[in-house]
């Protein structure tokens, strides 16, 4: 065949395959290993891999020398072909789906393939491991079949075995996406017991693997409460979730009472700073009365009295603004009361809610 007949069959074969044909396929339309060798010389193509050749105009990527393998598994099928029925086919696993997804630092020597039809190669880039995916566990990753990542998680746990890689590439994926956990736990039960946990206990190795990443309840309370904007904003919103039953708990906790008798104090400078600039005249008289009326048990009332008589001005804005403030950043800095409300002997079992 003529080399412009060949770059012309060749270019409607790569449009649809990263600008990538296979030897089998060429030779389906009529192109010899003989035109594909000509036109490696006259550098009209590029060869990737194994029987894999690339067009020199097509764009480079940094998956094509996964994309090139993967074509090979399957030479004699066009790509967009196999890509309709992905998840019963040749799909990318281990370190490669890693890769694939850009989580965690597990670069291997080759490339890692699972199968459900038991499959053997002489080339060392590849590694082919025969295994069953259910589709829920199979997307498009760069446009190539790969494990999700959270089959991927569990698939590393598997095949590495260090738990503390394994929850580096957790930390990772967790950081670009939301992670599908409840999946996650399932997938991770089988292999509880070979990582020290009772028989099927997929949620104590993931708990293992989320402590490790850092990612636990109380790591990740610790990183909210030490950015004091962002723990003032997530104890805001916290607060704004809660129900009448929940505030009657916080309120009665030993730490929320130091926190209140804090905030009542700061809460009395405030509106004597409030006062001061709305009414002067009202500053000696408000400074005079603070200390009875921190110790009285009218302070609720007394500041709605006040509140009631100040709506008009910018006064109780800014007095509001810098309440909600300082009672968000307290919490924030001891995210520990807010778990103490959800303790069991915190709940009221007579609530239906």
């Amino acid at each position: 065949m003529k080399s412009n007949d060949a770059l012309r069959i060749l270019s409607e074969l790569t449009a649809y395959q990263w600008g990538m044909v296979t030897s089998a396929q060429a030779s389906m339309h009529g192109i010899t290993r003989l035109n594909l060798s000509r036109l490696t010389e006259a550098e009209h193509l590029n060869r990737l891999a194994h029987g894999v050749y690339k067009d020199s105009g097509a764009p480079s990527n940094q998956f094509e020398d996964l994309r090139a393998v993967w074509l090979s598994t399957d030479p004699k099928v066009m790509g967009e072909q196999r890509i309709q029925n992905y998840a019963h086919g040749v799909v990318v696993a281990g370190t490669s789906a890693a890769h694939l997804h850009e989580v965690g630092d597990l670069w291997a020597d080759h490339h890692e393939f699972v199968s459900p039809k038991r499959r053997q190669s002489q080339r060392r880039e590849i590694r082919y491991r025969q295994r069953t995916l259910s589709p829920r566990d199979v997307t498009l990753a760069h446009g190539l079949p790969t494990m999700t990542v959270e089959r991927t998680l569990a698939d590393l746990v598997e095949e590495v075995g260090d738990l503390s890689l394994v929850a580096d590439t957790l930390r990772d994926a967790a950081f670009k996406r939301t992670l599908d956990l409840e999946r996650l736990r399932e997938l991770l039960s089988p292999l509880a017991e070979r990582n020290g946990f009772k028989r099927r206990d997929g949620n104590a190795l993931l708990n293992r693997l989320l402590e490790t990443a850092g990612l636990d309840a109380d790591a990740v309370a610790r990183r909210v409460a030490a950015d004091s904007s962002l723990g003032s904003r997530v104890a805001a919103s916290y607060l704004g979730n809660l129900s009448k039953a929940d505030l009657d708990h916080l309120v009665t906790t030993p730490e929320m009472q130091k926190s209140m008798r804090s905030f009542q104090e700061s809460m009395a400078k405030m509106l004597q700073g409030a006062l001061w600039r709305e009414t002067p005249a009202l500053s000696a008289s408000v400074h005079a009365s603070m200390t009875n009326l921190m110790n009285s048990g009218a302070f609720d009332t007394i500041t709605k009295s006040l509140t009631a008589e100040l709506a008009r001005s910018d006064a109780i804005r800014r007095l509001t603004d810098d309440w909600g403030k300082s009672l968000s950043d307290r919490i924030a800095s001891s995210p520990e009361i807010l778990r103490e409300i959800r303790s069991p002997q915190n709940v009221d079992h007579d609530d239906p809610a």
